[in-house]
């Protein structure tokens, strides 16, 4: 992906008339524009900061059907889901994984509950499952989680769900997007919609936000898939219209893999705020997450709660012998859940279905709100097939249940640089042409110079924070660690993109502040 070349193509083609303008880049965005490059409309997808700065990247690192929406009765959520986790799984081997998850039990009636709710999630994943659930005792369920009071344990249930890596999901859906001929940018805001004289959305005004350069772009259709950020959008065309979202901050924790000592991830039940609670192996470390705090104020860069990290570790303390402080936490990451909102109770959040809604304005805006990253191909394939069903595009059909976001060639053999697709082999080869670009960036992180150099040159970062966030997960795994490697990764990408010092030194700044978040 080279970013100089989409623009300087985009810049040439102003007067084209694009099929699809999507506004987002997000797992729904990102989504919709491979939906649709794939049945051959022409696509153009903007983003107003990196792909997946928000939401997108701050997940639970879950592909999964969801227990507690089984508990909850909405079986069309599960199944759903249960059906795009094996897809995804299929389509995205080298970002994907089937985990092992523990459920402990304290009491006999939540055996027998979750026993059965746990083989009935078996039935409803068919041909698709990861694997049978099933009971053992506690003395095995201690033998998997070595660091969970016995005390009162009656036993567990083990069960599989898919674990994935969101961020770089997102930027392996950007690249086959832009491999199979789209446009697709980021740092690229939408700043009003252009209609005609009948009232139809015919394009936007948007700007580069690099240079500050303005477009006026057409298209036929416009997507608004901006998350939480929806309604900004559906203002620029109905400026009275109702929220459609109600946000949801969740926080995670990270953690040394010390406090799990296990390859089995724990689901908490039941928690003090009626959700579960979920500690997953990821990367060498431990995700322990999430909460549920309804929100009024939204922003690209929201900050966990004292009360919020406060929830989490009285949680773990509950369950776990040698339970984690404050001073454990290796770092704090929060995003925003864009909850479809419901009318009859606006305050709700926990209770709110993660089913997306799509919906077509009379001006033509057709948004999709809502949903999961699990659920993403769905979601746009739907929305999509609105469109074709309004009229706005001629009819094609979807090709992405099957279509690999590796390239055919790809094998394990990447090992942890897997993660780049066939792309490691580049990387490895800089490593054998460079050694010392095999040096690590900082003893903490499992990140090369070689890698840096490649994401540079391949993948569209525009800033410090994209490399160390997004397209390593280096900020999340250990924030001081990376806030030390800033000046090291400033200086790859000031050789590599052709910045001077004035901008390396601009750069570790803007980290340096945007770091205290995730502390």
């Amino acid at each position: 992906m080279n970013r100089s070349e989409l623009l300087g193509n985009l810049r040439n083609e102003q007067d084209k008339i694009w099929d699809i303008i999507i506004v987002g880049g997000g797992a729904t965005g990102l989504g919709v524009a491979l939906d649709s490059v794939t049945r051959g409309y022409k696509t153009l997808l903007l983003e107003q900061a990196d792909f997946a700065s928000g939401t997108s990247s701050r997940s639970t690192k879950l592909v999964h059907g969801g227990v507690r929406y089984l508990a909850k009765g909405d079986l069309w959520l599960v199944m759903e889901a249960l059906h795009e986790r094996g897809l995804m799984l299929k389509n995205a081997p080298h970002l994907t994984s089937n985990q092992e998850f523990v459920i402990p039990l304290y009491s006999l009636f939540d055996v027998l509950q979750y026993w059965f709710g746990l083989k009935f999630y078996d039935i409803l994943s068919g041909r698709l499952s990861l694997g049978k659930s099933y009971y053992i005792n506690k003395e095995k369920t201690l033998e998997r989680l070595p660091n969970l009071k016995a005390e009162g344990l009656k036993g567990g249930i083990v069960y599989h769900d898919g674990q994935f890596d969101d961020s770089r999901m997102a930027i392996s859906l950007a690249e086959e997007s832009i491999k199979r001929g789209a446009v697709v940018l980021n740092y690229f805001k939408v700043n009003s919609l252009v209609k005609n004289e009948k009232g139809k959305i015919t394009g936007v005004n948007a700007m580069e936000l690099v240079s500050g350069e303005e477009f006026i772009l057409s298209a036929k259709v416009v997507i608004n898939a901006t998350g939480v950020f929806a309604d900004q959008i559906t203002k620029m065309d109905e400026p009275l219209s109702e929220a459609s979202i109600r946000p949801s901050q969740g926080i995670h924790l990270v953690l040394d893999r010390s406090f799990l000592r296990s390859n089995s991830a724990i689901m908490i039940p039941k928690t003090e705020d009626g959700r579960v609670l979920f500690a997953i192996p990821w990367y060498n470390e431990v995700v322990v997450g999430t909460t549920d705090t309804p929100l009024d104020e939204i922003s690209l860069e929201p900050k966990a709660l004292d009360q919020e990290i406060d929830f989490i570790l009285r949680t773990a303390d509950a369950y776990l012998m040698n339970a984690p402080k404050r001073e454990d936490i290796l770092s704090i990451f929060a995003g925003l859940r864009p909850l479809a909102a419901n009318p009859s109770n606006p305050g709700a959040t926990k209770e709110v279905s993660r089913r997306h809604k799509i919906s077509l304005s009379t001006s033509g805006l057709l948004s999709v709100i809502g949903g999961k990253w699990t659920t993403y191909r769905r979601m746009a394939e739907e929305t999509i097939d609105k469109a074709i069903k309004a009229g706005l595009l001629q009819k094609r059909k979807c090709l992405t249940n099957h279509l690999p976001l590796a390239d055919a060639g790809f094998t394990s053999q990447g090992g942890r640089l897997g993660i780049y697709g066939s792309g490691y082999k580049e990387i490895e080869q800089i490593m054998a042409e460079e050694p010392a670009a095999g040096l690590l960036i900082h003893k903490d992180l499992p990140y090369t110079k070689a890698e840096i150099l490649w994401i540079c040159r391949n993948e569209m970062p525009v800033n410090i924070d994209d490399v160390l966030s997004r397209r390593t997960r280096a900020t999340l795994l250990n924030a001081r660690a990376s806030n030390e490697s800033a000046p090291e990764v400033a200086r790859i990408m000031a050789d590599t993109l052709g910045f001077d010092s004035t901008w390396q030194f601009s750069q570790i700044k803007a980290f340096n502040d945007l770091i205290i978040k995730y502390l």
